[in-house]
């Protein structure tokens, strides 16, 4: 039952769609009509509104940090780990929004400094350098959340690393069309602008 409770804990955190809220209260309108139709940070800050983009990439890494360290200071640490696990799957596929919600990237880096800090802090370092080097974020991501899995089974306890592994297959399942275009060298870098179907 404890288990159920953190499930549906998380996953009804993970399912708040922060950047479409704020962005329509801010007068910005519907974000999924534009750019790539996500409802994450990025897509918010295509709106120009670099201060609402911020605080959505806040929010959503808080889905899963804050989240899993609350059920994990109140119910125990492998319940933290399922509910900041519940936590992006509630962003990637929010039950308000008929399961169509963001890639998962912050919400996944969030629960990493929140439960697992050693790890983000390895996932922080690709995704940086990658960015930094090749200018493809999507790619960074997609390292970061591989090898920073690989690691978690090294540097925390393994209810820790199986998180990480469950978040990394879920951000590289949302990211499939993303590794198909760069597959075909068709993603877009850093500060190029992306069509509708570059999502």
């Amino acid at each position: 039952m404890e288990t159920l409770i953190a499930i549906v804990i998380g996953y009804l955190a993970g399912s708040i769609p922060f950047g479409l809220l704020l962005a329509m209260a801010s007068g910005q309108g519907d974000i999924r009509k534009i750019g790539s139709g996500n409802i994450g940070a990025t897509n918010v800050l295509r709106t120009g509104r670099k201060d609402i983009a911020a605080i959505t990439l806040l929010l959503d890494a808080a889905k899963a940090g804050l989240t899993g360290w609350l059920v994990q200071h109140y119910m125990g640490a492998p319940l933290g780990y399922i509910a900041a696990a519940a936590a992006l799957v509630g962003h990637c596929y929010p039950v308000w929004l008929k399961f169509k919600g963001g890639k998962g990237v912050a919400t996944f880096f969030g629960g990493l400094f929140a439960l697992a800090w050693p790890v983000a802090i390895v996932a922080a370092i690709v995704w940086l350098g990658t960015a930094v080097i090749t200018r493809l974020s999507s790619l960074g991501a997609l390292l970061a959340c591989v090898i920073a899995s690989a690691a978690a089974w090294f540097l925390v306890p393994n209810a820790a690393a199986i998180m990480s592994s469950f978040m990394a297959v879920v951000i590289l399942w949302r990211h499939r069309e993303n590794m198909g275009r760069l597959i075909r060298g068709e993603e877009s870098k850093i500060g190029q602008k992306k069509t509708k179907e570059q999502s």
